[in-house]
Formats: C-alpha cells, sequence, structure tokens
C-alpha cells in the first residue's frame, strides 16, 4: 500500500454502522464518522447509520457494496450485529460472529490464548448474585486470598476502559466491584500485572493477518475512558520505544491472539510488557476505536498509509 493513496481505483458504496445504544455510543459515532470521512476522500460512497429500528430498511434501501459495522462494547461486538448482516448476506468488515463471541467476553478470550501459550494473568469472574448469595465480605476475602493485591477490575464484557478499576486494598476492591457491576453483571477480577501498555493492531486485507506497529500508552494515573478520549492526558508513542525483539515478539503474541481466535480483518491486542520482557495478554478488541486519538488508526499511520489500509480493507471484507 502506498503512501501516496489518493483515490481508491474502484469507488464503492459504503454503509457504516455506528451508534447504538451501549455504553460507547458517542465513541461509536466518532469512529464511524472519522471512518467514513477518510472513506470519502477516497471517493466512495458513504452512508453512516446510527443503528435503531431504521437500520436494515436502510440498509436494504442503500444496497451497500460492503458494510463497515463500528458499533463498540457488547452489542457491537458479542457477534448479535454481525449474525444480523450474515442474515442479510451482506459483506462487511471485521470478524465472523463465532469470532466475535470468543473475543468479546473476556474470560472466553483469556482461555483461550491461555490453551495457545499465552501469558495471561490469573483471573477470577463472579456475578453479582454471588456478592448477596453467599456474602459480600466472604466473596472478597476468597478474592484476596487467590489473587492476592492489587487486582484490577472489569465488566466481562465491553471495552473503553468504562468500569475498569484497580484495586490495592479491600476498601478499593468493594469499590471497584460496585463500580464495575454499573455495566455488567460479572465481574472479572484480574491479577496486577507491572509494566508497560503495548497496543498492538492485526489486519487482513486478504493476504493474511499483518501485525502493525506497536503503539505504547504511557498515561499520568489510570488509562480509563478519559484518558483514552479527551487529548492530554495520555502520551502515545507509534511506533512504540520497544527494541527489535521486543517489537516482533508483541506482534507475534497479537498474531497469536488473533489467528487462536478466529479473528478477521481487524482486531487490536492490549498488553503488558513486564520487566523481565514477557508479553501479558489483557484484552482483545474485534472492532477497537477509530477516533482521532485512538490506537489503530495511530498504528496505521505509523505503518505510512492509513487511508490506503482503509482502502483496502472495503474491498477485501473477509466476512461474505
Amino acid at each position: 500500500m502506498s503512501s501516496t493513496t489518493l483515490l481508491s481505483a474502484e469507488p464503492l458504496r459504503i454503509a457504516i454502522l455506528a451508534g447504538g445504544l451501549s455504553h460507547e455510543r458517542d465513541v461509536s459515532l466518532r469512529s464511524g464518522n472519522r471512518v467514513a470521512q477518510v472513506l470519502k476522500h477516497l471517493g466512495h460512497t458513504v452512508l453512516v447509520l446510527d443503528v435503531d429500528a431504521r437500520t436494515i430498511a436502510s440498509l436494504r434501501a442503500f444496497g451497500p457494496d460492503v458494510v463497515w459495522p463500528l458499533v463498540h462494547g457488547g452489542p457491537g461486538e458479542d457477534g448479535g450485529l454481525q449474525n444480523i448482516l450474515l442474515a442479510l448476506d451482506l459483506p462487511y468488515v471485521g470478524t465472523h460472529s463465532d469470532g466475535c463471541q470468543r473475543a468479546s467476553f473476556k474470560p472466553t478470550a483469556k482461555a483461550g490464548v491461555r490453551a495457545a501459550g499465552v501469558k495471561t494473568p490469573d483471573s477470577l469472574t463472579l456475578p453479582k448474585a454471588y456478592f448477596s448469595q453467599l456474602g459480600a465480605q466472604e466473596v472478597l476475602g476468597t478474592v484476596m486470598s487467590r489473587l492476592g493485591l492489587p487486582v484490577v477490575v472489569k465488566p466481562q464484557q465491553g471495552g473503553s476502559g468504562l468500569g475498569v478499576s484497580p484495586a490495592s486494598d479491600a476498601d478499593q476492591l468493594r469499590n471497584a466491584m460496585v463500580a464495575c457491576f454499573a455495566y455488567d453483571e460479572r465481574a472479572l477480577i484480574e491479577a496486577y500485572v507491572a509494566g508497560r501498555e503495548i497496543a498492538v493492531s492485526v489486519v487482513d486485507a486478504g493476504e493474511g493477518p499483518q501485525a502493525l506497529p506497536p503503539v505504547e500508552v504511557v498515561t499520568e494515573g489510570q488509562y480509563d475512558f478519559d484518558a483514552r478520549y479527551n487529548p492530554g492526558r495520555s502520551e502515545y508513542f507509534a511506533p512504540a520505544r520497544l527494541s527489535a525483539e521486543e517489537t516482533a515478539l508483541v506482534q507475534e503474541t497479537a498474531l497469536s491472539v488473533h489467528r487462536t481466535l478466529g479473528l478477521g480483518n481487524v482486531s487490536r491486542t492490549d498488553l503488558i510488557l513486564d520487566e523481565q520482557g514477557t508479553p501479558w495478554f489483557i484484552d482483545v478488541n474485534v472492532v477497537p476505536g477509530m477516533t482521532e486519538t485512538s490506537l489503530l488508526p495511530l498504528a496505521a499511520e505509523a505503518a505510512g498509509d492509513l487511508p490506503g489500509l482503509y482502502d483496502a480493507l472495503v474491498h477485501h471484507p473477509l466476512v461474505r
């Protein structure tokens, strides 16, 4: 892909699905509009649809050559929206619904990559109901006995740092559970691993999965929703400040995650690279953010041709 991409050689009719009713609605709309802007500049005809009761009729009326679903969070990444597109017989940029289900549920993804030899922190997944049935104090004591402290508490599904909290003592753990259950009925409690935060995006435009340059995230405090989407709190290094050996290692880890979970056109794997140089799998996203501060676009720009990448993806949707 050339860094001088100006117009697509074959303009397409592209429908972008964004918005919806998830907690990540605003980010999704920003992602959709950002991608639409790039594709329009390439000469494509692009329609951005806010997912609602009119979406299916709008897709049928527009007649897209390809759909790019950019709905973030559970409703856009758990395979349901992808199944609708499959039922409509519409090619789309992304991952088959089966892979979405494997990736979007964090405990399932962790189990899958662990079986493939990728390191991931020890964790426990607990439903909200257990805290009333078994007693919150007893459950939290058991968690601390098993995982120790500090830990990171997060919803079992969803992204953008929503509902994610670190906890270094019993009071913080209790508060973290409350914050998590505002977003999900199940919490993933994960042992904390110290190190550098590295994101590796993997793309497949018909020639097999390829890892983009890693992006390093440096944040004052927690890399939460505010740090991700409001400029100023986080600093990004694209490519990441890694040795050649470290770069190859984190890229191969992300490729292993992508292949193991059976992912499609796009994924982003979030890792912690510890002091010993070991990458730890934290999460994977099948519909990663595409905003001005999102990590995949930063990686694509570091690779040299973001418009060219987007053009290649819409011309080679892996799900048909």
